[in-house]
């Protein structure tokens, strides 16, 4: 099943292209990228976002889109879900180029996949977690109606060490009533 376009009020989230290769290598060699996601190294390897972009798979359980704005222009990160059919569940994960930050693109991108995730794929649970050290991160999952549903201590491993999550998820019923 192809993966549809989603808009919003300023951004189009749509399939990746390999003509978005070069903003993606751009945007995802930054350090600060990298340091605030779990599977984005540094330094970002040359012909890595062609890599990534070609291993997109309609078929997967991954639904990724590219951010870019709607009346045109670079991508200027991703948006995605993981879906776990069994479980009518889906975690979100996003970056977004250090450029756009500060915006309100990613609290934007995000209510239009969680939309997704809810109405189109018939998903029962949206989660996520984000390193505690970036606390912005909490501030989008908040600002699109997700509950911080506690903090996992030394769970993940990030260039040699140990880092805390906080995790936050919403349910359907939750999503409904807003």
């Amino acid at each position: 099943m192809p993966r549809p376009t989603l808009t919003t009020e300023r951004l189009i989230l749509r399939p990746f292209a390999l003509g978005d290769a070069p903003a993606v290598q751009r945007l995802a060699s930054d350090r600060e990228i990298a340091r605030n996601t779990l599977l984005i190294p540094h330094p970002y390897p040359e012909g890595a976002a062609e890599e990534w972009i070609l291993g997109h798979d309609d078929q997967s359980n991954n639904h990724i889109f590219a951010i870019a704005p709607r009346d045109g222009g670079d991508v200027m990160g991703a948006i995605g879900l993981h879906v776990e059919l069994y479980h009518q569940r889906a975690e979100i994960g996003y970056w977004l180029g250090v450029p756009y930050w500060g915006h309100g693109y990613v609290p934007e991108a995000a209510n239009a996949v969680v939309g997704y995730a809810f109405g189109e794929l018939g998903m029962n649970r949206v989660f996520a977690f984000h390193f505690t050290r970036n606390p912005a991160s909490g501030r989008v999952l908040q600002k699109i109606g997700m509950h911080r549903e506690g903090t996992m201590r030394q769970h993940l491993v990030k260039w040699g060490e140990h880092v805390d999550v906080d995790y936050y998820g919403i349910v359907r019923e939750e999503w409904e009533s807003e």
